[in-house]
């Protein structure tokens, strides 16, 4: 039986024994969630449990839909999954689909729960395929994406700076790669994303990196200054302010923009 084939039978609902859902709500931390069409919802821990009793479904079989111990050892591994979610959430961020499906399969992995994970590997690896498919079939554009400054207004997102910045951090390292930090970036952004978030996701894209190249962690401690300069070009011109590595080497370049000499002025 497929994930897509497997679903909660009414006794399940009847039983007053399945609370995970219910369990599971109450313990939902309040962060968000991208989904892979670049839209934001709500974390909902309840999708958690569902995923994964279709996930020991298509083990078991139908009959274990009635189970208390598939529903008891459900809720155990869904607190895990948010436990861990909530550990390393910033609450200021959003959180990629595709982390939460990790820390799904990680939790199954850890219980020893081995053929229910590979059953959850498997649904995930159809599914991806099929997007890809359906992708090549009927291309579609990636999303706009807007900016929310500090004043709550929107401006478009300035790809050309974000993969400028991106390159810089990567010059003159060996092993590291600026197109897949610019790829892992470009998925924990949204339409609507913060400047806070938009500075954090580099920085946070090159340490997901590391574990395959260890040259990514100055990568992001480079994409970490980058954040730092703006926090202090601001603070200095009073209005906001960014630069480069190339035109923080160059100040008259900084200090030439028109909002910038009219703080040197008023200073």
């Amino acid at each position: 039986m497929s994930l897509s084939q497997a679903s909660v039978s009414p006794a399940v609902t009847s039983r007053p024994s399945p609370q995970a859902p219910e369990a599971a709500a109450r313990a939902t931390p309040a962060f968000r969630v991208i989904r892979r069409n670049g839209s934001v919802s709500d974390f909902d821990a309840a999708k958690i449990v569902v995923a994964m009793t279709k996930a020991f479904l298509a083990v078991e079989g139908g009959g274990a839909a009635a189970s208390r111990r598939v529903h008891e050892t459900v809720e155990e591994l869904a607190g895990e999954v948010v436990a861990a979610l909530t550990r390393r959430a910033d609450f200021e961020r959003a959180i990629h689909i595709e982390d939460v499906q990790d820390q799904v399969e990680l939790a199954l992995m850890r219980g020893g729960h081995h053929k229910v994970a590979r059953a959850y590997v498997l649904y995930r690896e159809a599914r991806a395929a099929e997007r890809r498919k359906e992708a090549q079939t009927a291309p579609v554009a990636p999303p706009a994406i807007h900016v929310r400054r500090a004043d709550g207004s929107l401006a478009e997102l300035d790809e050309t700076r974000l993969a400028l910045v991106i390159r810089e951090a990567c010059a003159g390292l060996d092993g590291t790669d600026p197109e897949a930090v610019l790829t892992e970036a470009r998925r924990n952004l949204y339409d609507g994303v913060s400047e806070g978030e938009l500075a954090q996701a580099p920085v946070m894209a090159a340490r997901a990196l590391v574990e395959t190249e260890p040259n990514y962690a100055f990568v992001s401690a480079r994409l970490l200054l980058d954040a730092l300069r703006a926090e202090a070009l601001t603070a200095v011109f009073g209005a906001p302010t960014r630069a480069t590595r190339a035109r923080w080497r160059r100040p008259t370049a900084i200090i030439s923009r028109p909002s910038c000499r009219r703080a040197s002025r008023r200073s």
